[in-house]
Parts: C-alpha cells; sequence; structure tokens
C-alpha cells in the first residue's frame, strides 16, 4: 500500500520529504525505495512503479540473511555419527 502512495504522490509531484512526513517514516527510506524500484520507460523516462519496487525487494530479500552453512558440516556429522 505504501509503495502505491509513493507512486502516485511521485506522479502528482510531491518531494521525497513531503511522502516521508505523509507515511511518518526517513526520506532516505524513500529515496531508497525510489531507487529500487524506477524503470525505463520509452527509451529515457525513469517512472516509479510500485509493483517493480516491490520484485526488487524480494528478491533482495530472499539473498540476504545468515546462509545455513548446514551442507558443508554433513561430512562432519557423518564422521560424528559413524564413530
Amino acid at each position: 500500500e505504501e509503495r502505491v502512495i509513493i507512486q502516485l504522490r511521485l506522479k502528482d509531484g510531491y518531494s521525497l520529504r513531503a511522502i516521508a512526513r505523509e507515511l511518518n517514516c526517513s526520506p532516505s527510506t524513500i529515496s531508497y525505495e525510489v531507487k529500487r524500484g524506477t524503470v525505463e520507460l520509452y527509451g529515457k523516462v525513469k517512472r516509479y512503479k510500485a509493483t517493480q519496487g516491490h520484485d526488487a525487494y524480494q528478491a533482495h530479500r530472499k539473498n540476504c540473511g545468515r546462509k545455513s552453512d548446514f551442507l558443508r558440516k554433513t561430512q562432519f556429522m557423518r564422521y560424528v555419527h559413524k564413530h
């Protein structure tokens, strides 16, 4: 919902700070979201799209966090189990 609000406010010419005040968050948060969801249309025209921002967020989210090292420990676990 907030991404759609950002998209509409940018289309209406609102500043990033005005959008941040409305959504009660930091202007840098809005800036990061706008960078994440900006796409090129018709060559050089750039626009923020809420769906693109959401998709980029999900892709980054999938790759974040601590990676499981279970597969690296399998040989050790087999050794311990065997002995």
